[in-house]
């Protein structure tokens, strides 16, 4: 996330209706001399279904508590990814670790076609028409990292002409 500070568009989360999912919960086994301790981490996405989404991690020795804690660390982390006609502008690919994502705009009416925590995404951020494939690793943390990497770099056609210092005006008229 750090290297894509300069074009990450950060949201803050009041006056949001966010809609929450959690993705993955693991329990973790640390074993020490006087036994085994068991904790919980749990994946957790949210967004308003318009554009808006993050994701958290939260880690604690009960599951609830672990979910809490993943919704505050998400809600720190809210971004604006851009959306057309329910699709997304341009296809794009996505790597976190071990896993690798692939996403292209569909047509309308073609619905969610994705798997596991990429469909998640996809409900929580708005995106209606959507063919995604994940491959590679199917660890939820990798795939939700690697998801949230390629939305980053989606561009709509008004962020890359403010970039480039047109106007769609003069691009689409000549």
């Amino acid at each position: 996330m750090k290297k894509y500070k300069d074009i990450i568009e950060y949201v803050r989360p009041s006056g949001l209706e966010l809609e929450e999912k959690v993705v993955g919960i693991q329990r973790v086994t640390k074993v020490t001399k006087g036994g085994r301790t068991f904790t919980f981490s749990a994946i957790v996405v949210v967004g308003d279904k318009n554009g808006v989404v993050g994701y958290g991690l939260g880690k604690a020795g009960e599951v609830t508590s672990a979910i809490a804690k993943g919704l505050e660390n998400a809600k720190k982390n809210l971004m604006r990814i851009p959306i057309i006609n329910g699709s997304i502008p341009h296809e794009q690919n996505g790597k976190f670790g071990g896993a690798t994502v692939f996403m292209r705009p569909a047509s309308s009416g073609t619905g969610v076609i994705a798997g596991g925590a990429m469909r998640a995404i996809m409900d929580c951020v708005g995106i209606k028409d959507i063919l995604s494939k994940s491959k590679g690793s199917s660890n939820p943390h990798n795939v939700v990292k690697a998801t949230f990497q390629a939305l980053i770099n989606l561009r709509s056609a008004n962020k890359i002409a403010n970039t480039r210092g047109i106007s769609l005006e003069k691009v689409f008229n000549g």
